[in-house]
């Protein structure tokens, strides 16, 4: 927090003084106010004088009221941050919520110039990350990289949880989302998401679908589309992660299961997969031509992994709007914006309360997913 006014030996009379308030861009919760002065040439000594003293009364009800301003913001925004800020990962190194932290960290250093820890912390579904942020010191120090599942899904999934992550932690905002899109082998004789329902319907108990493990995105994506499509005969085949249930897919021993499209745009484009429809509002622009579920019949099915910044519950409020406001710079960013784009990361600039407003919805239609599908974990 800087002040500082300038004044020459001699100064323009009092109703010509200009004050000019300078907003240092960098650091928006640092404010700097710069009175400048520019100086004249006055005739005579006792004028001089006198506009002189005049000046200087008018500079120093600028100071004052300069200072009261300054002082009504609160102490952590005039300083946050001063030191280096840990970021607690919920996956291991190398995942989309990894990568999206790293970019996110990246931008705060450059804005602030601290330096930023990432700290991966994989396990439990995500837990144990979120569990070590929860009890973090509400400081803005310690801060956590989740997805949807981690906070939205593991309150409904598992029986019991030593913390709320849904209480116990503050949404700040989301770096980008990634849709799923329902795709089939190309062998299947469906080309739209109607014949592959109707084609289903015919083979009771024959065509399957690639699970990617009790409780996941993917998993709960395709059971509600198997309720909402009247699939009740619908095999599911469980895997271990969506590599090996896409895999299987690809290779025609099962037929059907939920992706991103980021690790397997390219067997789509060379024919192996077929995409019916896109789990989104809107359609994609790097598969166009796949119409959105509402297109094709079932309204409001839209589901996505959003890669997201929260803090322990009590961070004051300045400092998480100052995060949630880097959350929406780095999205703008071109860099930032061209390795988003080339792993298929829709952007997802959100203010803090919007945010939190989505996290709330989520967390309300997975609790019925969930509750609907009978699924719990120990």
């Amino acid at each position: 927090m800087s002040l500082a006014v300038h004044h020459d030996d001699i100064a323009k009379p009092a109703n010509q003084l200009e004050a000019k308030p300078l907003i240092d861009a960098d650091r928006p919760s640092i404010v700097s106010v710069d009175f400048h002065f520019d100086a004249v040439k006055a005739p005579e000594e006792e004028a001089v004088f006198a506009l002189e003293n005049d000046a200087m009364k008018h500079c120093h009800a600028l100071v004052v009221a300069a200072a009261v301003a300054l002082t009504a913001l609160p102490a952590s925004a005039q300083t946050y941050p001063s030191k280096p800020i840990k970021i607690m990962v919920s996956t291991s190194a190398g995942g989309a919520t990894d990568i999206m932290a790293r970019i996110l960290g990246h931008h705060i250093t450059i804005r602030t110039g601290q330096p930023h820890v990432i700290d991966n912390r994989a396990g439990a579904s995500g837990n144990l990350a979120m569990e070590a942020v929860a009890r973090a010191a509400p400081d803005g120090y310690t801060l956590g990289f989740a997805n949807t599942g981690n906070i939205t899904i593991n309150p409904y999934l598992f029986k019991s949880m030593t913390f709320d992550p849904l209480n116990d932690l503050i949404p700040v905002g989301p770096v980008g989302t990634v849709p799923l899109f329902l795709v089939i082998n190309s062998k299947v004789p469906a080309k739209t998401l109607a014949e592959f329902i109707a084609y289903a319907k015919a083979n009771p108990d024959k065509v399957s679908y690639a699970g990617a493990g009790v409780g996941t995105t993917p998993d709960l994506t395709g059971g509600e589309f198997a309720r909402r499509a009247g699939l009740d005969k619908l095999v599911v085949v469980p895997f271990r992660g969506t590599a090996p249930a896409t895999a299987a897919v690809i290779g025609g021993e099962v037929e059907v299961t939920f992706v991103s499209m980021g690790p397997h745009i390219e067997f789509v484009r060379n024919g192996t997969l077929r995409v019916l429809a896109a789990a989104t509002p809107s359609r994609r622009p790097y598969v166009p031509d796949v119409p959105t579920f509402a297109e094709a019949g079932f309204p409001a099915f839209e589901m996505s992994t959003w890669f997201s910044l929260f803090a322990p519950k009590g961070t004051p409020k300045e400092i998480v709007d100052q995060l949630n406001l880097y959350t929406r710079e780095v999205q703008a960013e071109p860099e930032a914006r061209k390795r988003l784009e080339a792993t298929f990361i829709d952007p997802l600039a959100l203010t803090q309360g919007d945010f939190a407003a989505l996290v709330k919805a989520d967390a309300v239609k997975y609790e019925r997913i969930v509750r609907e599908q009978g699924i719990k974990l120990e």
